[in-house]
């Protein structure tokens, strides 16, 4: 049993706590002694490529409402 991966290591636990909370959770991935550095570094780059494009499409999404908003008002 002191052989077992905890919880918060396994695969599913770090999908669901990027889902949950985004890049904050990138300390567990660079905790993980399962991982290699090649697979830490990969998956930190994909992490802030995803937060970067969904960031976008939150900022861009805002101005659009934001526009229709305006033209609703007149």
């Amino acid at each position: 049993m002191a052989n077992q991966e905890k919880w918060y290591f396994k695969t599913w636990a770090l999908v669901v706590s990027f889902l949950l909370v985004g890049p904050f959770m990138l300390p567990l991935v660079w905790s993980n002694s399962s991982f290699s550095i090649r697979v830490k570094i990969t998956i930190t780059a994909c992490i802030i490529i995803a937060t970067i494009l969904l960031s976008s499409l939150f900022v861009y999404t805002l101005k659009l409402l934001g526009n229709s908003y305006k033209e609703m008002l007149q």
